[in-house]
């Protein structure tokens, strides 16, 4: 099964155009979708998540129009928010029961069966009769995505699911959307470039509603080895560098300004050349984009 977007536009009433012409083709697999916050990326899942209509374009699910067959994609469809609310003073499984309920799994055996399995899945069995307003981010992201497979959906959409996760719990969640990954579509909309880079074969970028690259992280890493060049500096220095060079990303170690900049030859006797990573590709498209204003 694939997802095919193709020409997609939004604007919001109050005159942002959050969707430019957004075209993109989704495999089954883990997809990266890329983008800082307020590029686009929020409004391109709920579109997809039948949340709010587009202006113009189409979205095709295998057989499944995506915006006019709203009812047959969510019987398929798995989706985790960037925020969402649980009930604190209901425990796990009897919430997961009732989810199950509204999915119209009807029969009592099947449903109990499908939690038990879905609370292991998301090593969350132990916590099974604590009240959800217990459960730590991490756990509450779990659950989350636990929800998300009732019914054994063909897409999981995932909305920043890692953000405030401590390191234990993000590496437990993203080996679970992994595994997940393996036989679904699973889309991450994420501005983290390492959740990308450690789970996805095939990504794009998006910033201002407009996709600025689409392909594999390795592809996307390999068109910039060798140009990626960088340079230890005085702070004071650090404007007229902005002024002289196109600068893609600037970090502080031990108090002193660290810049990259993308060049097919060195920039000045005092830059490195280092290997590329997917955060120089990050940069680049992303100050390469355009400047205009665009909702999240």
């Amino acid at each position: 099964m694939q997802l095919v977007i193709q020409n997609l536009n939004k604007t919001y009433s109050n005159g942002v155009q959050a969707l430019k012409d957004v075209t993109l083709t989704i495999n089954q697999g883990m997809f990266g979708l890329l983008g800082p916050n307020g590029a686009g990326k929020s409004s391109l899942m709920r579109t997809i998540a039948t949340l709010q209509e587009a202006d113009s374009g189409s979205i095709q699910l295998g057989d499944i129009n995506v915006l006019t067959q709203k009812e047959e994609v969510r019987k398929i469809l798995g989706y985790l928010p960037q925020e969402f609310g649980v009930y604190p003073k209901i425990d796990a499984i009897t919430l997961l029961d009732h989810l199950a309920v509204l999915k119209g799994i009807s029969n009592k055996a099947e449903r109990k069966g499908l939690v038990e399995a879905l609370l292991q899945k998301t090593n969350l069995w132990q916590a099974r009769n604590k009240n959800l307003g217990g459960y730590s981010g991490g756990m509450k992201q779990r659950f989350g995505i636990a929800q998300a497979l009732i019914a054994n959906p063909k897409l999981i959409i995932v909305d920043e699911p890692t953000a405030g996760l401590d390191p234990a719990e993000r590496n437990r969640f993203l080996n679970l959307l992994s595994e997940i990954g393996e036989n679904t579509i699973v889309i991450l909309s994420t501005h983290i470039v390492e959740d990308v880079k450690e789970l996805c074969t095939d990504m794009a970028i998006i910033n201002k509603g407009q996709v600025l690259y689409k392909g594999s992280p390795l592809d996307a890493i390999a068109a910039v080895e060798g140009k990626v060049w960088t340079k230890t500096i005085t702070k004071p220095e650090l404007e007229n560098y902005r002024n002289s060079f196109s600068i893609i990303s600037e970090r502080l170690i031990g108090g002193r300004p660290v810049i990259s900049v993308l060049s097919d030859q060195q920039p000045d006797g005092g830059f490195d050349r280092v290997p590329a990573d997917l955060e120089d590709v990050y940069f680049t498209h992303i100050f390469g984009s355009t400047k205009t204003e665009v909702a999240a």
